[in-house]
């Protein structure tokens, strides 16, 4: 038996007392004693946070990583969809996270990709299937059906989607949305086919219409994608219909702050602690079925103590009983498998990188790009041309190049154009490129662009920056995706290649690399750039460059 005391925060009754919590050896919670003499003095204990939807691979790190950094924070759980590794390995890499995860003490409960590949319009590395699905829906570890992103296949009836979703149902677990922009009878209709969340909502407006049709909204701040600012307004009227999530979280912002981040921003803007504390301890927990200590007599000991109730400064971390943190520091131990990869493309020429030439006076569809969104728009502009008429990069008008190359087989590498990255020299290319983990790179020059993809094939995964012979490279070995390094080391690492793209290369914006990773997301509109070719969001399918 241990004895934790404080002030213990009742969610439940809504209130703050002092008392003595009995943890049995079994890391059960035995007892909930008051202590009156504790009323004003000590620590308060709460329930840990949980992260309610993310890619722990867009961290860059393996999940045992991934939980030395969160647990700092105060998170005891996540909610993790392992869809970006599914659409490098399939089930191979799915098994691969669930492997990894059995190695650290932080509750990650996965889910079933339910879209790999995202689209046909792509080269992914593998498919999973209805029959995949249901085989997942089996496992234990497998607690959801994760987000269902292609939102026109559910409206449309898509057979093999709609088994995946019935698999999911029939093994009594819940599915996830991810349906951005869906609006009114749309939006009805995508709830009606079984699906409860949705964490892509950039408008109040657009998060009542779904919370109206039934489902429950998580309230996304990551590394790419801010929605806290336009859904903040929720958060007294909707407090058992929301949750916090990251979504995608690099490692510097991990390493500086997780859903604690949330917890704070909201208490500080006023909103009432005890709801902001059911959105980010609770809902999570009773929506998804999790095994997570909720601080009743019987759960499992997983709680937090914080020194007050508006800073939340983190003083300590316990999961099933066992302390894993303490004020900055975890006591969390290494496990670094053997990495899995599937990289099979040969080196590029920068002639590879050439545009086709297009009809005289013409112009070109043109991704636009705004710093901090995963929306791009779509331009028809005028283009600078070579003597062969080809179209060329402009920086001195911010409009740029960019390729995808696909890292699965030798094939040639889709070329289009994009504008507001605000880079002004070099280059700059990584594999982390949602969905499929293709290459992508943006540059001024086919030199350039090929120099850069270059060194990530040499890698057999990465990111780069660079210009002319200069170049610096993060090597990403694990399904080119994520590191074996630590948590610490690959942030810095990041930073470092932030920076330089930022200082060197003048790139205008604020995250280069997680902007670049989301420009061949062909299920967020409008406009992307796929391994085949220039993709338009709202037509869903694959267009010309050139305007007709």
């Amino acid at each position: 038996m241990q004895e934790i005391k404080g002030r213990y925060v009742d969610i439940d009754a809504r209130e703050v007392y002092g008392a003595v919590l009995t943890i049995n050896d079994a890391g059960r919670i035995e007892g909930i004693q008051r202590d009156p003499s504790r009323d004003k003095r000590g620590w308060y204990i709460l329930p840990g946070f949980v992260d309610a939807h993310v890619h722990i691979e867009s961290s860059m790190l393996l999940p045992v990583e991934f939980a030395k950094l969160a647990v700092v924070h105060g998170t005891v759980a996540t909610v993790s969809d392992p869809h970006e590794i599914a659409n490098v390995m399939g089930l191979e890499g799915v098994e691969y996270m669930i492997d990894n995860a059995r190695h650290t003490p932080l509750s990650i409960n996965f889910g079933a990709p339910s879209c790999v590949p995202a689209t046909r319009a792509e080269t992914a590395g593998a498919e999973l299937n209805a029959e995949h699905v249901t085989e997942l829906m089996q496992r234990p570890e497998i607690r959801y059906l994760s987000e269902v992103m292609n939102y026109p296949g559910v409206l449309h009836g898509d057979p093999d989607l709609l088994a995946k979703i019935a698999a999911a149902h029939a093994a009594g677990k819940v599915v996830d949305g991810h349906a951005p922009g869906l609006r009114g009878e749309q939006a009805r209709a995508y709830a009606a086919a079984g699906i409860s969340t949705d964490h892509e909502c950039t408008t109040a407006a657009e998060a009542r219409d779904k919370l109206a049709a039934g489902m429950k909204i998580l309230i996304r701040e990551g590394s790419a994608a801010r929605n806290y600012a336009a859904l903040e307004e929720l958060i007294d009227e909707f407090p058992d219909q929301l949750m916090f999530c990251t979504d995608d979280c690099h490692p510097d912002d991990l390493l500086a702050g997780h859903i604690n981040r949330l917890v704070v921003r909201a208490v500080r803007g006023g909103h009432d602690v005890f709801d902001v504390l059911r959105i980010a301890c609770r809902n999570a927990v009773d929506h998804y079925g999790l095994d997570i200590g909720q601080l009743r007599v019987g759960d499992r000991a997983d709680f937090i103590q914080v020194d007050d109730l508006r800073h939340f400064g983190l003083m300590a971390t316990y999961i099933n009983g066992q302390q894993v943190a303490e004020a900055g520091a975890h006591f969390l131990s290494d496990y670094r498998p053997e990495p899995i990869n599937r990289f099979h493309c040969s080196p590029k020429t920068p002639e590879d990188f050439r545009a086709a030439p297009g009809p005289a006076g013409g112009k070109i569809r043109v991704i636009e790009v705004t710093d901090g969104e995963l929306t791009t728009g779509s331009l028809a502009l005028t283009p600078a041309l070579d003597e062969d008429g080809r179209p060329v990069p402009a920086p001195e008008r911010d409009l740029l190049k960019i390729v995808v190359v696909n890292r699965y087989t030798d094939a040639p590498p889709a070329v289009g154009f994009v504008t507001g990255m605000k880079l002004q020299r070099g280059a700059i290319a990584s594999s982390v490129a949602h969905d499929s983990h293709n290459i992508v790179a943006v540059g001024v020059s086919d030199e350039d662009i090929c120099r850069m993809v270059n060194a990530v094939i040499a890698e057999r995964g990465g990111i780069a920056a660079g210009r002319h012979e200069y170049l610096e490279v993060l090597p990403l070995p694990v399904a080119g995706i994520m590191s074996l390094d630590t948590g610490p080391r690959v942030a810095a690492r990041y930073a470092e290649l932030s920076g330089f793209a930022r200082r060197k290369l003048r790139c205008g914006l604020e995250a280069p690399f997680m902007t670049l990773s989301f420009l061949a997301l062909l299920v967020i509109p409008s406009l992307k750039l796929s391994d085949l070719g220039v993709f338009d969001g709202e037509q869903f399918r694959l267009v010309d460059l050139w305007v007709e």
